[in-house]
């Protein structure tokens, strides 16, 4: 039976953490107490923070060596990550604590494959929790009152998470005996006609797992991917580049892209959305944006249409990630337009900054055999783009 890892600094919160434990027991769940103080702490934990800070790249001493908190919780939480990917016996991760305790632990636990147990109670889960969750399955529970003592709100509280984390631990979901290859798919509003159409063409054969191109959705799909549970993507709405680079509020990091390099998985790409930056309401749009062609979706959303030269700079970034790659890679030009508001008589349609983007990853396109740039006379939500994304999918997984 895996335990369950309760970790956090047992040299201010011992207490807690030790309730935690017992209470996981209680249920007849095995527990582990992870010390991850940076100061001395004299708690018998069953890993103490040598122990941990032991899986540092670097040293030992960059983690406990440290008269700088910053560096130490930095360093900390590093060393964290690698020691708990190198167990195999987890059955969940508990984490208790304010902000320090919360920073390192969920940056661990972030390590983690997606489906492995992670709850962090914590002071900082009724806020932006966004930093602590990225694109992974943790679960932030609000502590209410401080970790600092246990009384009746802390008891009830920690003590329902770790029967949580006890259940989570106990009831693992087994791994489905699916034969179906798992694929990825990213879509957006102005998408959604497109992927609708590839999903129906391709469920017959394949598991499809679709994200919103929001920022996290696209990093989302990265973390499955690097974790083996997606196995092949059709990543035909990559408007979060655009985002990224001129200031939308729905961006990529720089590593977009990145898990199908690493992975070298079947991966079939286009430049679904990529006529639009993303704002929230209309009033939030920067004053140096006002004289731009602005189309407010909904109350909460208002999008910027790219000009020529932006989407020469989306295009010459893609094609710069893309060329990295060494799987087997298609990806597609939709020449009538990239979403559904830029074709004829709509908001966006602008040929011209199409060109521009088409042209730039042209340009910039490095060929190989496993690498082909692919135009289809058609707008995205055609049906004869949405075939030939399939034809050339099933061109590069036939077999494999």
């Amino acid at each position: 039976m895996k335990p369950v890892y309760v970790i956090g600094t047992c040299d201010t919160k011992e207490a807690e953490l030790r309730y935690a434990v017992e209470q996981v027991r209680k249920t007849g769940a095995p527990a582990l107490l992870v010390d991850i103080s940076t100061t001395p702490s004299t708690a018998k934990a069953d890993v103490t923070p040598e122990m941990v800070a032991r899986h540092h790249p670097s040293s030992p001493d960059a983690v406990l060596g440290h008269a700088d908190r910053g560096r130490a919780v930095t360093a900390m939480a590093e060393a964290l990550g690698r020691f708990l990917l190198s167990r195999e016996n987890i059955g969940a991760v508990l984490g208790l604590g304010g902000g320090g305790n919360t920073s390192m632990v969920t940056q661990a636990m972030r390590a983690l494959p997606i489906g492995v147990p992670k709850l962090m109670v914590s002071t900082m889960a009724s806020g932006n929790v966004a930093p602590y969750v990225g694109p992974t399955d943790i679960m932030m529970m609000h502590a209410v009152a401080d970790v600092a003592g246990l009384n009746a709100i802390t008891r009830t509280v920690i003590g329902n998470a770790a029967h949580a984390a006890a259940g989570m631990a106990l009831n693992g979901i087994p791994a489905g005996e699916e034969s179906k290859r798992a694929v990825g798919l990213t879509m957006f509003g102005v998408t959604t006609t497109c992927i609708a159409q590839i999903r129906h063409l391709i469920e017959d054969g394949c598991e499809c797992f679709v994200f919103h191109a929001t920022g996290t959705g696209g990093q989302c799909l990265e973390k499955l991917i690097d974790s083996g549970l997606i196995t092949a993507a059709l990543d035909i709405t990559t408007t979060e580049v655009a985002d990224h680079l001129f200031g939308g509020v729905l961006p990529c990091t720089e590593d977009r892209f990145g898990a199908a390099i690493r992975r070298r998985i079947p991966w079939v790409g286009s430049v679904g959305a990529c006529d639009m930056v993303n704002f929230g309401g209309r009033e939030t749009v920067p004053a140096q944006f006002a004289a731009r062609n602005l189309y407010v979706h909904n109350a909460q959303v208002t999008l910027m249409r790219t000009t020529a030269p932006e989407n020469a700079a989306i295009g010459r970034w893609i094609a710069g990630r893309i060329n990295r790659m060494e799987g087997p890679v298609r990806f597609l030009l939709p020449l009538g337009g990239v979403s559904a508001i830029d074709a004829p008589g709509k908001p966006f349609h602008d040929p011209q900054a199409d060109q521009a983007l088409f042209g730039a990853i042209r340009a910039a396109w490095q060929p190989a055999p496993h690498r082909q740039l692919i135009e289809v006379g058609a707008h995205i939500n055609d049906p004869a783009f949405a075939e030939a994304c399939v034809h050339a999918f099933r061109s590069i997984t036939r077999g494999a």
